[in-house]
C-alpha cells in the first residue's frame, strides 16, 4: 500500500511508490503577486525566489525522484505572460533541472499546461493514478503503491477509486484557532480520512462500470486534502460555520476526516475543531 507522509512543518508530502519517491505539493500559485495587482490593485513584494528555493530545497531534503504538483501551479487563469510567465519559466527550469515534474491540471492551469507541455508531464483535470505496475506510472516503472492525484475542481475519473490513497489540492484548507482570551489565528491544515466512494464519483457520469457498487468503506482509499503551498493564496476555513467547500464532492466524500497542522499536530475531526 502506498504511503503518503507530510513533510513536518511544510505544506508538502512524500509518496512512497515502491521504486520511486515523489514529492507532492498543491497550489503553488506562481505569479500571485501579479494576479493580486491586476485583480484587486494590491501591491505586494514578490516571493517568487522564495517559492522556487523552497521547492528546490524540499526536493533535495526528501531525496525525491519526481515532483508532482496537484494543480494550480500558476495563479492567473489566462495564458501566462509578462512577469508571471517569467516566474514560471525560472521555476520550471529550476525544478526540472533536478527531477522530472508532473502537473495535474487545475482550474488555473490550462494556459500553463499548454505553454510548458514540453517541460512537464501533464495529467488531465480528472486526475490519474501514479505508481502502479498495471497503469501508466509517473516514470513507467513498476511500484508497490498506487496514489490517485487530482486537483479537485471537477468530478474525478472513477479510476482513482483503484488507488490506495487519493491526494488533492484546490481547497487550501485552513483552521481558525481561538485562545482562552478571545484571540484567534488562522493556520493552514491537512485533511485526511476515509473516502466515501458514492459521493466521490456521483457526478462523474453514467459510465462507471459498477465501480461504486463494488467498493465498500473497508476497501475505499484514504483521501488527503493538501494545504496550499502558497501562503498568500487564502483558503477554506473548514471549522467555521458558513464556509463552503470548493470541490463538487466535498465535504460529502470526506464524512469523518481529521485536521492536522503543518507541524503534525492532530486537531481531531475538522468539523469540531
Amino acid at each position: 500500500m502506498a504511503a503518503v507522509e507530510p513533510v513536518v512543518g511544510e505544506p508538502a508530502a512524500v509518496a512512497d511508490l515502491g521504486r520511486q519517491r515523489a514529492l507532492l505539493v498543491a497550489d503553488v500559485h506562481a505569479g500571485i503577486e501579479v494576479g493580486l495587482r491586476y485583480e484587486r490593485g494590491v501591491e505586494l513584494d514578490s516571493r517568487a525566489d522564495d517559492r522556487r528555493e523552497r521547492l528546490c530545497d524540499l526536493i533535495a531534503e526528501t531525496d525525491a525522484d519526481r515532483l508532482v504538483v496537484l494543480g494550480d501551479l500558476a495563479h492567473r487563469i489566462a495564458a501566462p505572460e509578462g512577469e508571471e510567465r517569467a516566474e514560471l519559466e525560472t521555476l520550471i527550469a529550476a525544478v526540472t533541472d533536478r527531477v522530472p515534474t508532473t502537473l495535474v491540471e487545475g482550474n488555473h492551469d490550462a494556459g500553463v499546461a499548454e505553454a510548458f507541455a514540453a517541460d512537464v508531464d501533464v495529467i488531465g483535470a480528472g486526475g490519474g493514478v501514479i505508481g502502479d505496475a498495471g497503469r501508466d506510472g509517473v516514470d513507467g516503472r513498476s511500484g508497490g503503491g498506487r496514489v490517485g492525484v487530482l486537483h479537485g475542481h471537477t468530478w474525478p475519473d472513477p479510476e482513482l477509486l483503484d488507488a490506495d490513497v487519493v491526494c488533492m489540492g484546490h481547497e487550501h484548507p485552513q483552521v481558525r484557532l481561538e485562545d482562552a482570551v478571545g484571540g484567534s489565528r488562522v493556520e493552514r491544515a491537512w485533511l485526511r480520512g476515509a473516502l466515501a466512494p458514492d459521493a466521490f464519483v456521483a457526478g462523474a457520469g453514467d459510465d462507471r462500470d459498477g465501480r461504486v457498487d463494488s467498493i465498500d468503506a473497508v476497501d475505499s482509499p484514504e483521501l488527503v486534502v493538501f494545504p496550499a503551498f502558497n501562503e498568500r493564496s487564502g483558503g477554506t476555513w473548514v471549522n467555521v460555520d458558513g464556509q463552503s467547500f470548493l470541490a463538487p464532492f466535498l465535504p460529502d466524500a470526506l464524512p469523518s476526516g481529521d485536521a492536522y497542522l503543518l507541524d503534525g499536530t492532530r486537531l481531531g475531526a475538522f468539523r469540531r475543531v
